[in-house]
């Protein structure tokens, strides 16, 4: 199919995709092409991809091989499946499996923007860099027999005609469609693509690969990425400076004392720890960087990385007019407004009963959750998802689990066995536990998942010693 001329309509896209399904349906009512590539790649796991053009990141001796021609060459901008999946991590990795249980054999297709199969994120900032080795992070995705469409992007999304279109103008329809489309990480109006938004398996890799030749390294953001990758860069020998505009790390999440206590720990670790201080801008210098402050300093890097955040990647459900607040608003089965459509994950927004609200989750255990259930649910299961997501850090040597709201704005109960080593966090609103910090304390997630949901009313007097539990 060649480039759609410029200002061609929408309508005609779509009349044209249409066409197309009604052609090869004509010249065969089910096709269905598989072919195994093997990876070169010594870290890459042997995966089924569907047999197209060579996929970007997957080469080997299949790919773009002389004299081997793709046998969808006929068919190539039109395939059906009775479960289609956009976004390639976590959450679309748990979807499939979610499908599997409870439908063995239906057809499962992948879209995914990354060049690489699903993979765990978390390890990408914590594991890796503590001697875990890169293949440990590669996910059972060739058990689930899904058809990979690997470095592509969906550009539109048909809700009534159930097909979506992706950036090389091929048509892909389908039964039930899962949106987990994840996020995009936030972006400074400065420094273009030198600086690594720290996200994927890309990112970890070019990061790596800096610290082979550079030592001096920038980290902009003092939350989760930020604090987590310069607690592994430090822990991996490198001069860190960490820079952000809040008094202290996590200070939206954690109480006051807590989030002071992290600057002068992280200092102690050896990072350089830039609190109330912004980056206001940065500049190539030899083969390195130049960064200001906007307390006037100027700091010294071989790379820049940054973790301010992501935004919901939500354009394609707008596209498709379902309905977007903070993410993709979905129903306690996960379907938007559409009812054959569903979404899982990081852009989804889903009612917790427990805290009695609205919220969008940006954690691991969340994204195989979800999924799982979404899958699940696209497969005929009828189970409403009504699960407190958890999630989980590592700074250093200290390590914590939270469930729920945790938010410094909230009253908080601290409880703690070792001032800043070893407690528990109560955050509370109108006498209701909203959220549980687990601060090396292990084990306690279930318990407290059951805390959050009692009506209390609870105090200081009647927390102190609630957990651990048994």
């Amino acid at each position: 199919m060649g480039r759609r001329p410029a200002g061609s309509s929408l309508a005609a896209m779509r009349a044209q995709c249409v066409e197309m399904v009604s052609k090869a349906q004509e010249m065969d009512k089910r096709i269905e092409v598989w072919q195994l590539i093997e990876p070169q790649e010594a870290n890459v796991p042997r995966t089924v991809v569907r047999s197209e053009t060579a996929r970007p990141g997957l080469t080997g001796a299949t790919a773009n091989r002389p004299g081997v021609r793709s046998p969808m060459s006929d068919f190539s901008n039109r395939t059906h499946y009775k479960y289609l999946i956009v976004g390639g991590g976590m959450t679309a990795d748990a979807a499939m499996h979610g499908i599997r249980e409870v439908d063995a054999a239906g057809a499962i297709g992948l879209i995914g923007g990354e060049e690489h199969p699903p993979y765990d994120r978390p390890p990408l900032s914590k594991a890796l860099w503590k001697g875990k080795p890169l293949d440990s992070i590669w996910r059972k995705t060739e058990n689930t027999g899904v058809e990979l469409h690997l470095g592509r992007t969906v550009r539109n999304l048909e809700p009534l005609a159930k097909q979506v279109e992706d950036d090389e103008e091929r048509c892909f329809t389908f039964d039930k469609l899962l949106l987990a489309t994840g996020g995009t990480p936030r972006r400074l109006p400065f420094g273009g693509d030198d600086i690594i938004y720290y996200r994927a398996l890309n990112d970890y890799q070019r990061l790596r690969s800096l610290t082979e030749t550079g030592r001096n390294f920038v980290v902009i953001g003092g939350g989760f990425i930020g604090s987590e990758v310069a607690a592994a860069l430090a822990m991996n020998g490198m001069r860190v400076t960490l820079a952000f505009p809040d008094e202290g790390i996590g200070a939206r999440i954690y109480p006051r004392d807590l989030s002071l206590f992290l600057n002068d720990f992280f200092r102690q670790k050896g990072v350089d720890v830039l609190t109330g201080e912004s980056v206001s801008g940065m500049e190539r210098q030899g083969n390195g960087f130049s960064l200001m402050t906007q307390g006037g300093r100027t700091l010294e890097a071989d790379g820049v990385v940054a973790g301010i955040g992501i935004r919901p990647d939500v354009e394609l459900a707008q596209k498709a007019d379902l309905t977007v607040d903070n993410g993709i608003l979905v129903d306690e089965h996960l379907r938007t407004a559409h009812p054959d459509i569903y979404a899982a994950g990081d852009v989804a927004n889903f009612y917790n009963p427990a805290l009695g609200q609205r919220m969008r989750v940006e954690h691991e255990d969340n994204a195989n959750s979800m999924g799982t259930a979404a899958g699940r649910a696209m497969a005929g299961a009828v189970e409403p998802y009504h699960h407190l997501p958890f999630f989980y850090s590592d700074l250093f040597d200290l390590g914590y689990e939270g469930v729920g709201e945790l938010d410094a704005r909230l009253e908080t109960v601290t409880d703690w066995k070792d001032p800043y080593r070893e407690g528990v966090i109560y955050y509370l609103h109108n006498g209701r536990v909203r959220g549980v910090l687990l601060w090396n304390i292990w084990k306690q997630v279930d318990a407290a998942r059951h805390l959050i949901a009692e009506p209390g009313p609870f105090s200081a007097q009647n927390l102190k010693g609630r957990l651990p539990a048994g």
